[in-house]
């Protein structure tokens, strides 16, 4: 038996097996999640001519006062005429700079008696209080590469930018499968043999956001002919992911059923805990993930391998997650043989291990919001050590 293939190993052999979705344009506020096809580049200049970037008046630069108050510049009112000499316009925050001004005094350094206008000591006008034309972006300027995912910011940006549309990847399909004899479907109606079915919920809800249908099927029992019409009922999606039954006991059957369906195995087992028992194989255009049953196992492997793989299926440049550097509150012992991955909390901006270590305890998981990384055979880490840390949304925080 092959020895299991380190994390990194693993996920760039899974990475580089597919490409990105094809991609089709779309109105860019449908765009939320996707990411872009092409660079996002600019139609327009922003801003397209000089504004005020504070409420005030504005005037030549170089005077001193007093002057005459001739008009008003209100943001989508420009002012029409010309500003001469000793004149000033009553202007507001984003309102175009009208002609002849090349200053702005601020409201709160002005005196103002009915149209006369002089300073009151505070400030003198500066022509710093103006947004000069295009100091954001110009028009054709390359904005975004492609890869970005296309959040609010994003989105406002390109609307900003003038585009009504983008090319965005396509969301990859994902089907869940949840296999074992023990699991039950109704989990207010569970034998003391059985456990709820929760796997499934779970990493339906991990993948939320970054598959276009996420369908969900089992619980199956651990019957070869039940697996074989379940990947049957799957094999439309480009990921199907399975959960429980990828070890090596009588009844994981996973690996020959996926055998019996005409799948490839790429790999099997990866030198990370919890998650050892994790496979990928293939079939045509679909990538099969077999994770462990274990709902912390699962849950784990799904954060480091189905999400980036949804990721790069999706067009996303940087589909793997990235870990954040804290500090340990307190001491760690060293590590294993294999990279381990420890669920921990975030108490006044560190790292708290929590001490329960099962794989099936959901109450640790669900309480944590971090995942701290300890490298094989890691020697024990005292108080304030640096930890690679993976933030993972669950609150966590104390």
């Amino acid at each position: 038996m092959k020895p299991p293939l380190p994390l990194s190993e693993a996920q760039a052999r899974l990475l580089a097996s597919v490409d990105a979705l094809a991609p089709e344009d779309v109105p860019v506020e449908q765009a939320l999640g996707r990411c872009l096809a092409a660079p996002l580049t600019a139609r327009r200049t922003q801003p397209a001519a000089d504004l005020s970037a504070m409420d005030g008046y504005a005037m030549r630069e170089g005077e001193h006062g007093p002057w005459k108050v001739v008009g008003e510049s209100a943001a989508g009112h420009p002012y029409s005429g010309i500003v001469g000499a000793g004149e000033a316009i009553r202007i507001s925050t984003g309102a175009l700079m009208p002609a002849g001004a090349s200053a702005v005094l601020l409201q709160e350094n002005a005196h103002r008696d009915g149209e006369t206008l002089a300073l009151n000591g505070e400030g003198e006008p500066s022509a710093r209080h103006i947004r000069r034309t295009g100091f954001d972006f110009g028009s054709g300027d390359a904005l975004l590469p492609p890869g970005t995912r296309v959040g609010p910011a994003q989105i406002a940006l390109a609307l900003s930018a003038g585009n009504s549309s983008l090319s965005v990847h396509g969301l990859p399909r994902l089907a869940i499968l949840d296999s074992g004899d023990e699991l039950a479907a109704d989990p207010a109606n569970c034998a003391l043999h059985q456990i709820p079915a929760s796997n499934g919920a779970m990493l339906a809800a991990m993948a939320s956001g970054l598959a276009a249908d996420i369908q969900r099927l089992g619980p199956v029992p651990d019957d070869l002919d039940a697996l074989a019409a379940a990947l049957d009922a799957a094999g439309h999606a480009e990921v199907i992911v399975t959960s429980g039954g990828a070890s090596v006991g009588d009844h994981d059957l996973i690996r020959p059923a996926l055998e019996a369906w005409g799948a490839q195995i790429d790999f099997w087992r990866v030198a990370m805990k919890p998650g050892k028992p994790l496979l990928v194989a293939r079939k045509g255009g679909t990538v099969v993930l077999g994770l462990p049953g274990n709902p912390v196992s699962s849950f784990v492997t799904a954060y480091f391998f189905l999400l980036p793989l949804l990721r790069a299926l999706a067009g996303n440049s940087r589909p793997l997650p990235s870990p954040i550097p804290l500090r340990l509150a307190g001491e760690m012992p060293a590590g294993g043989g294999r990279m381990e991955f420890l669920r921990a909390v975030l108490v006044d901006g560190k790292a708290v291990p929590v001490t329960e270590r099962d794989s099936s305890a959901l109450r640790a998981m669900a309480s944590s919001g971090l995942l701290i990384e300890r490298p094989a055979n890691a020697p024990p880490a005292p108080p304030g050590s640096i930890v690679p840390a993976y933030w993972i949304g669950n609150g966590g925080v104390a």
